[in-house]
């Protein structure tokens, strides 16, 4: 178990039942691991479901875009609790019989309980609905799955570069462990970004929207599909600059061609995020901005590989000269 975990070196020699083998217990291992972090995240359902919902308006908010602004008790409650007082201090007078004191003492503690049973005016945060016996159940598997899968992630993709590093030569596998190491990085970078800025206000304004024409209910497994295929999506968009370096690693493109082609980029951007959850003006502006950021970061970084293969060539083009002037002498 030990040895087949282990990164196999390049000049190693498997048979394809040995392949099949390392592949049955990495896969196995991830499956091990799945099942640790869909158990835990089960434990902790509550905390990562309300992470989910943190998004989601708070009451007040919403029923004032809805048009139905709550009456303020705040007024009320004080002249209640004024009124309470002045009469428990009549309770408390020599000058009152016996009788008129028990009276007032009832009185008073009276109003101090209508002061206390009038609604607070503090916001209360919207839950989602369910529809259905199984649905609660249902939606919590599916968003424990979903938080597993990401917490599992560095796990899962350590294992596929243990599987193909056989494969690569040792100059492709020390240009192969930045990208793997940088992969979920950058997914944990674009799902934190799509659940701090982009989620809040894509909510806010989807739910807002028309919202005077419209009995709005938020349906827990529709709501919650939308926050985790954002995420995802975002998260596997924020992967661009990795795919852009394989391409010139692989001779396709390089900065000079990023450069050139930078508005037909954008056009592709804005159509990405266009298709993915949540098509809205607010929506699509925050998921383009990053992944124009990201696409001209990822034209200094490419620029900076073509210096650096440029030199490399140079380098192995002069030493090559000077192997060929010794052979001649």
């Amino acid at each position: 178990m030990a040895k087949v975990l282990r990164p196999i070196g390049h000049e190693d020699r498997l048979s394809m039942i040995e392949h099949l083998d390392e592949l049955r217990t990495r896969l196995i291992v991830c499956l091990i691991a799945l099942s640790i972090a869909f158990a835990a995240c089960f434990v902790f359902n509550h905390p990562l479901i309300g992470l989910l919902n943190r998004a989601l308006p708070n009451t007040s908010s919403l029923q004032q875009g809805l048009g139905k602004i709550q009456k303020d008790t705040a007024t009320e409650r004080q002249a209640l609790v004024a009124t309470a007082h002045s009469i428990s201090r009549l309770a408390s007078s020599s000058t009152q019989s016996p009788s008129d004191r028990t009276a007032f003492a009832a009185a008073a503690k009276g109003l101090q309980e209508a002061a206390q049973a009038l609604p607070s005016n503090a916001p209360v945060k919207e839950k989602p609905i369910t529809i259905g016996v199984g649905e609660p159940f249902m939606t919590t598997l599916t968003v424990c799955a979903y938080f597993a899968l990401l917490f599992t992630l560095p796990i899962l993709i350590y294992q596929l570069y243990g599987f193909v590093i056989p494969a690569l030569s040792p100059p492709e596998r020390q240009a192969a462990a930045p990208i793997m190491f940088a992969a979920p990085l950058l997914f944990i970078v674009g799902v934190v970004f799509a659940y701090l800025v982009v989620l809040p206000p894509a909510v806010h304004f989807l739910q807002g929207y028309n919202a005077q024409q419209f009995t709005i209910l938020v349906g827990a497994k529709t709501y919650y599909s939308f926050e985790i295929l954002t995420m995802l999506g975002i998260g596997v968009a924020f992967q661009m600059p990795l795919g852009l370096l394989g391409l010139q690693r692989a001779g396709v493109i390089n900065g000079r061609t990023l450069t050139k082609n930078w508005r037909y980029a954008t056009v592709i951007i804005a159509v990405i995020a266009a298709a993915m959850p949540g098509a809205d003006p607010v929506t699509t502006g925050l998921e383009t901005l990053p992944l124009v950021v990201l696409y001209l970061a990822s034209i200094v970084m490419l620029k900076i590989a073509d210096r650096r293969a440029a030199a490399r060539a140079a380098t192995e083009q002069t030493a090559a000269g000077l192997g060929d002037g010794l052979d001649l002498t």
